[in-house]
């Protein structure tokens, strides 16, 4: 009977055992964990993890893998992978042989340089028990200085303000989601958070970061000195390619597959934060990406190609942060555009609809309260899907349904 191993229990990883048994395969599966917890969801954490529920948000529960008989080990890391003997060596001393071999390791928060590696007072969010070790201080009377402008810097902001705590948060670059957002997006942001009470510092450098007498100390390149209760570093993840890179597969910006997931070695897929594909529907560029979604859709579709279905990567890429009552969503990549054009929808959402010189539609932005941008954000991503060369008067027109744009 085959043996399917999965590495990485997190969205993908879950996500492929639960999808290899929907579509029939009844031979062996397991699923190998380095954290503590069965599977559970990471966008909370950030936000509604941090208000203090005491256990994740699980994808399943323990029961639901026996049922499925899905092999759970949690606890447990893979140490090391002999990809000619198919065999993955496991921290326990055990060790598993596998027919098929899911690599779904995810990504790790990136350390801030020369910070201390095991302050009490310097943190990352990437876990569970990060997201447990920052509740400690957001609640009022105390002071948190985020690192970083990007979604997980940004949202940690928020929720610690909703929470009471007093934040600072500084971004070396000219502007917050410099990465992937349009100007006009990031400056209401921006402003959102300012309206907030946040200390907003963008385009400073930091010289040093360290602790001193209970406190993260953050020492500024015009050497003004910030004092916190907490420091989180959010300045981006990187891949997890070690197992990956002990075995000698292939690494470009992650561990490097087709447009099937498959990696060099044979009978070795990846899939989700730990590896980079190259995309057919923007001419074959290999990109790399940490989303929700994208975790969930590569588990499904790395399970059908390891049972053989032989289905190419085709889903267009989608983001999505919540913010106090706002909420940003992006569908597709704008690289490469050459027009934006603008669609008011009310109440101050709006969507940004990102064209390339021929006109056809690479991407959308957008933000509003609530679900405001959510319907159209999901026909612009089937219009992206569909190459399509939509009018430009229609798309800034609120009169005109963008259904309409897809049906024609």
């Amino acid at each position: 009977m085959a043996h399917f191993v999965i590495i990485g229990a997190g969205e993908c990883g879950a996500r492929a055992a639960f999808a290899l048994r929907d579509k029939g395969f009844d031979g062996d599966i397991t699923l190998v964990g380095s954290e503590p917890h069965a599977p559970y969801e990471r966008p909370p954490l950030s936000k509604a993890g941090l208000a203090g529920t005491v256990d994740p948000k699980f994808i399943a529960a323990r029961e639901t893998y026996e049922a499925g008989t899905i092999r759970l080990l949690t606890g447990v890391t893979a140490t090391g992978l002999d990809a000619a003997a198919h065999t993955v060596a496991l921290s326990d001393s055990s060790r598993l042989a596998y027919d098929r071999l899911l690599l779904a390791t995810g990504a790790s928060a990136r350390a801030f340089p020369n910070a201390p590696s095991e302050s009490s007072y310097i943190r990352t969010l990437r876990t569970h028990h990060d997201a447990v070790t920052l509740r400690a201080v957001l609640q009022p009377g105390k002071r948190l200085a985020v690192i970083g402008g990007g979604f997980i810097g940004l949202e940690v902001a928020a929720t610690a303000r909703q929470l009471g705590a007093d934040v600072i948060l500084v971004e070396g670059l000219e502007r917050v989601l410099k990465r992937g957002v349009p100007e006009d997006i990031a400056h209401l942001v921006a402003e959102r958070h300012r309206a907030e009470g946040v200390d907003l510092r963008c385009g400073v450098s930091i010289e040093t970061l360290t602790e001193q007498n209970g406190k993260a100390v953050i020492r500024l390149c015009n050497d003004e000195t910030i004092e916190a209760d907490l420091a989180l570093v959010g300045i981006g993840a990187r891949p997890n390619i070690e197992l990956a890179e002990v075995a000698g597969l292939a690494i470009d910006n992650g561990i490097a597959v087709d447009d099937r997931l498959r990696t060099s070695a044979p009978d070795i897929f990846a899939a989700g934060d730990c590896c980079s594909f190259p995309l057919a529907l923007y001419g074959g560029r290999r990109v790399r990406l940490e989303s929700w979604r994208n975790a969930q859709e590569q588990g499904t579709l790395a399970a059908a190609n390891m049972l053989g279905a032989d289905e190419p990567v085709s889903a267009v890429p989608w983001f999505w942060s919540d913010q106090y009552e706002m909420t940003l969503q992006i569908t597709g990549l704008a690289d490469g555009a050459a027009r934006h054009l603008r669609r008011d929808l009310g109440e101050g959402a709006f969507i940004l609809f990102h064209l390339d010189a021929e006109g056809r539609l690479l991407a959308a932005s957008g933000i509003g309260p609530g679900n405001a941008v959510a319907r159209d954000i999901r026909l612009a991503e089937m219009l992206i899907a569909a190459r399509a060369h939509p009018d430009p008067a229609a798309l800034t027109a609120t009169n005109v349904k963008l259904k309409s744009l897809l049906a024609a």
